[in-house]
C-alpha cells in the first residue's frame, strides 16, 4: 500500500511557516512551555548528564534504543518495550500508520475538527472516509452512536484525536472504552491520537490508554505537546499486535531510518522524570487559565471562551462582524499576535464551523500577549 492520491498543502504548517517565527506573541502554541537541555539534565542528576556527556554519536536501532523504549512502556499499563516503536515525532508515525493500516477500497471514520493528517494520509492512501463531527454545542462531545452509524462492512479504521485539537475536547471514559469495544467487535483497527494526554487539569478526565485497553489498537504520542520537548522530535506508537509494528518499522527505512542518539537519550531521561514533567506543565495552564478567563470576561460581546478540557489548547468562538479569518489577520500584521483561524481546520468531512480560532494556554507569561490582544481589540475594532 502507499499514496494513492498527492497530498495537499499542510495549511497548518504553511501558516506557521508565515509567522510562527515573525509573530511577536505566538498565542496559538500546542505545546506546553519547553526545558531547557540544562534544566532537562538536571532533572536527570549526575548520572544523567554523565550519559549525555559521554554518547558516542553513532546509529541508534530503528526501533528505538531499549532505554527509550522502556521509559515509554512504563507509561502504558499493558504494553512492555517490545510493544513500542519510535518514530521522529508524531507526524512520521502518522504518515506510515495512517496509510498502511487500511488503503483503495477499505473505509475509514475519523473524528472532525481534527489534526490535518488524521484525515489527510488515509485519503491518499486511497480509502473512502466519513467524519463524525464532535457537538460544539454539547462541550464538542463525541456521540458514540454517531460512530457506530458511519461504520460501514469494509471499515477498517477509526481514527480520533483526544485530548482534541483544537478543541481540548475530552470524552468521558465511558464513551472512550465503548468506543474501543466497539472497534474490537468490528474487528477495526482504531488509531488513537494521546498527544495531549497528562495536562488534564482534573484528573478524572484522564483516559486509559487505547493501546493499554485493546490488543489491537495503536497509541501515538510524543514528547512535543504534554511535556514541553518538541525539539526532541521523538514520537512513538504503542501497539501489542506485532505484525503491525514490523511492517511500520520496514517502512522507517524509508524515511528516517533511526532518530538522533541525543534526542532518544534526552527523550529517555525525561520520561523517566515525566510525571514531574507533566506536573509542572499541569500547573502552568493552571496559573494561566484565570487571565485567559479574566481577558475573554472583558469582551463577552465578542467571544464565546471555554477552557480546555484537556491539553493546552482550545477552540473559542469570534462574534465579530468582521469574521475571525479578518480578526486573526489583522490581529497578526498590526499587533504581532498569532491565532490560528477555524479555515486552518477546514474538513473535507463534515463542516468545522468557520467563527472559531485557536488558542493556546500552555506557554509561560501569556500576559503580555492578552495586552497586546486588549489593546488591538480597542484601537482597530470597525466603527472603534
Amino acid at each position: 500500500m502507499g499514496l494513492a492520491r498527492p497530498l495537499p498543502d499542510f495549511r497548518l504548517e504553511v501558516h506557521f511557516a508565515r509567522w510562527e517565527f515573525e509573530a511577536r506573541y505566538n498565542l496559538t502554541a500546542s505545546d506546553a512551555e519547553t526545558m531547557t537541555v540544562r534544566e532537562l539534565l538536571d532533572l536527570g542528576g549526575d548520572e544523567a548528564r554523565a550519559a549525555f556527556d559521554e554518547l558516542a554519536l553513532r546509529y541508534v536501532p530503528t526501533w528505538g534504543t531499549e532505554r527509550l523504549r522502556g521509559a515509554i512502556a512504563a507509561t502504558y499499563e499493558a504494553c512492555g518495550p517490545d510493544d513500542v516503536l519510535v518514530f521522529s515525532g508524531a507526524e512520521e508515525a502518522m504518515f506510515w500508520a495512517l496509510q498502511l493500516l487500511a488503503g483503495p477500497g477499505d473505509h475509514a471514520v475519523v473524528t472532525v475538527p481534527n489534526y490535518q493528517s488524521l484525515e489527510t494520509m488515509p485519503g491518499a492512501a486511497g480509502m473512502d472516509m466519513t467524519g463524525v463531527l464532535l457537538d460544539e454545542r454539547d462541550g464538542w462531545r463525541l456521540h458514540l452512536d454517531q460512530v457506530e452509524a458511519a461504520l460501514r462492512p469494509n471499515t477498517r479504521l477509526v481514527a480520533v484525536n483526544f485530548p482534541n485539537n483544537p478543541t481540548g475536547a475530552v470524552p468521558d471514559a465511558g464513551t472512550f472504552a465503548g468506543l474501543v469495544e466497539l472497534c474490537d467487535e468490528r474487528g477495526i483497527r482504531l488509531f488513537s491520537d494521546e498527544v495531549y494526554r497528562g495536562l488534564e487539569l482534573d484528573p478524572a478526565r484522564t483516559l486509559p490508554q487505547a493501546a493499554d485497553l485493546s490488543p489491537t489498537a495503536l497509541s501515538l504520542n510524543v514528547m512535543s505537546k504534554s511535556y514541553g520537548l518538541p525539539g526532541l522530535r521523538i514520537g512513538w506508537l504503542a501497539c501489542r499486535d506485532h505484525e503491525v509494528l514490523e511492517r511500520l518499522e520496514r517502512h522507517k527505512h524509508y524515511t528516517t531510518i533511526c532518530n538522533a542518539g541525543p534526542s532518544e537519550l534526552l527523550a529517555a531521561i525525561a520520561l523517566e522524570a515525566g510525571e514531574r514533567i507533566q506536573a509542572r506543565n499541569r500547573e502552568i495552564v493552571a496559573e494561566n487559565l484565570p487571565q485567559f478567563d479574566a481577558f475573554f470576561a472583558r469582551h463577552p460581546e465578542l467571544f464565546e471562551w471555554a477552557p480546555p478540557q484537556g491539553g493546552c489548547v482550545t477552540f473559542p468562538r469570534y462574534l465579530g462582524a468582521e469574521g475571525v479569518e479578518e480578526l486573526c489577520r489583522l490581529l497578526v500584521e498590526r499587533a504581532g499576535v498569532l491565532l490560528l483561524p477555524a479555515s486552518l481546520y477546514r474538513s473535507g468531512l463534515a463542516t468545522v464551523p468557520e467563527d472559531r480560532f485557536r488558542i493556546g494556554v500552555g506557554r509561560r507569561n501569556p500576559g503580555p500577549a492578552l495586552e497586546a490582544f486588549d489593546a488591538y481589540l480597542a484601537g482597530y475594532m470597525p466603527g472603534s
